[in-house]
């Protein structure tokens, strides 16, 4: 049975688009969810959260965080107040997401670990 694999992410960012390359070179059918346009909501990220940590999931290092008010930033030091961030702004979600039949199998790209995961 082939595996369903979901990319979630933003188009114009360079590493989502290098993983959909990726993808695309090697023949991986995927999906594409755009989650600025598209969204996510609170029980697709307490999924992904079954898989990777919180602190692996949110990007503290992005112009979004650097944005944000400090207040902001101390909320997401909690479950509830992480899931609402990236609600509310999704670009602070580290990306892409790579959902292969309904679990998160990686987070950023790697052309390595790709190549291991869909071997």
């Amino acid at each position: 049975m082939a595996k369903k694999t979901v990319v979630y992410g933003i188009p114009n960012c360079d590493t989502v688009k290098k993983a959909r390359t990726w993808l695309e070179e090697h023949g991986v059918a995927f999906e594409f969810h755009d989650f600025k346009k598209a969204g996510v909501d609170a029980p697709l990220i307490e999924g992904w959260l079954k898989d990777v940590p919180l602190d692996a999931l949110v990007n503290r290092r992005g112009t979004t965080w650097r944005g944000l008010a400090d207040d902001v930033k101390a909320a997401a030091d909690t479950p509830a107040g992480a899931i609402a961030l990236m609600i509310d702004k999704p670009s602070v979600i580290k990306r892409p997401v790579v959902v292969v039949n309904g679990r998160v199998k990686m987070l950023g790209f790697s052309a390595d670990q790709y190549a291991t995961l869909f071997a």
